[in-house]
């Protein structure tokens, strides 16, 4: 029983193309995850959010009693510094990873707006030529005022040639 294979599978290994796909799409599921990470790190929401959380860390370790305080005041709330530090050392790589995924996109998108202007320049330079050739083939073609002048004269001429003939048949 012959496989059902595409043309363009032939010069890859077996097994190769569906790792090398799964490799692909788990890459962009976690381009993906970090694009929502970073539009999340984006909002108003969650600098009111981290505000807050932050605010409420404080206060608690402040004013709860000795026993329940779990980051020292006395020390500069170390462990908050340290919550924060490890939360931007993620954030900064995340927001570039989102951002280097936004400009590949702006590349792909500016390339096919340069090749949509491309084909817009070519079909109106396209138009431009058979308006042109249009206005000389209407050159050549007789108008209504031509072929009336020229039945005018046609006309003109008949009746010479009628009252002429009409003349020498009168002398006759």
């Amino acid at each position: 029983m012959a496989r059902n294979r595409s043309n363009n599978d032939f010069d890859t290994p077996r097994g190769f193309r569906s790792s090398l796909s799964g490799r692909f799409e788990n890459r962009d599921r976690f381009g993906r995850f970090t694009e929502s990470i970073a539009r999340g790190m984006g909002t108003p929401w969650f600098l009111l959010g981290l505000s807050a959380f932050v605010i409420a860390w404080m206060v608690y370790n402040s004013f709860a009693p000795e026993g329940a305080r779990f980051d020292s005041q006395a020390l500069g709330f170390t462990v908050l510094t340290l919550i924060l530090s490890l939360q931007a050392s993620y954030a900064a790589p995340l927001i570039l990873l989102a951002q280097n995924r936004q400009d590949d996109r702006d590349r792909v998108q500016i390339e096919q707006d340069r090749q949509r202007a491309e084909r817009n320049l070519n079909d109106t330079e396209y138009l431009a030529r058979e308006i042109v050739a249009l206005r000389l083939a209407m050159k050549d073609v007789a108008s209504k005022d031509f072929i009336r002048a020229e039945l005018r004269t046609l006309l003109a001429e008949l009746n010479e040639d009628t009252k002429e003939k009409d003349a020498g048949a009168d002398r006759d």
